[in-house]
């Protein structure tokens, strides 16, 4: 009779999976850009590598770091069509010219995301006369649940990121040429 009993709950488990299978919730979804810099990397590092001032970018409007550099520092954006956002410093390793981020709440009217975290380095390209700046992002989409509104889906994620990262790069890349 136990036999029995624990086949019919091996039968019921195998008719749930597939249902399980069409309920999943958002799948991580990923970003990534890079760009050459008419500068050496220890130029692009003294601008990237300031936590507490991400001025060249575009969106950012301040940038409040009390702890700098530090890990675990967590610095507050301020963007230029409004809203604020923290994000958290996860490693910092200024002899490789890397760090890397993390922001639990994203507010998605600025970036259409959740559980934001990026690495962003720094190579010397041309014998160290340039530098290619790399940034990649992971990311889920701006609404946790299934049948998320247009604005908030995958494609829309990684749109929004993609964007916020290319203007960044390019950003960066006009803001230390015309200091070099």
């Amino acid at each position: 009779m136990a036999l029995i009993k624990r086949l019919a709950a091996f039968v019921v488990a195998l008719m749930l999976v597939p249902g399980l299978a069409l309920a999943h919730g958002p799948t991580r979804q990923k970003a990534s850009e890079s760009i050459t810099i008419d500068a050496a990397p220890d130029k692009v590092w003294a601008v990237l590598g300031n936590f507490a001032d991400m001025s060249w970018h575009p969106r950012v409007a301040m940038t409040d770091a009390p702890k700098g550099n530090e890990k675990g520092s967590v610095r507050t954006l301020g963007f230029t069509e409004g809203g604020l956002m923290e994000e958290e410093l996860s490693k910092y390793d200024p002899d490789k010219m890397r760090l890397s981020t993390f922001i639990g709440h994203v507010n998605t009217d600025v970036l259409p995301a959740t559980n934001y975290s990026s690495n962003i380095s720094v190579k010397p390209v041309e014998d160290g006369a340039k530098s290619e700046v790399t940034w990649r992002a992971a990311f889920y989409r701006g609404y946790p649940n299934n049948d998320p509104p247009a604005e908030l889906n995958d494609e829309a994620a990684v749109e929004g990121v993609t964007a916020f990262i290319r203007e960044g790069l390019e950003n960066l890349k006009a803001t230390v040429e015309a200091g070099s």
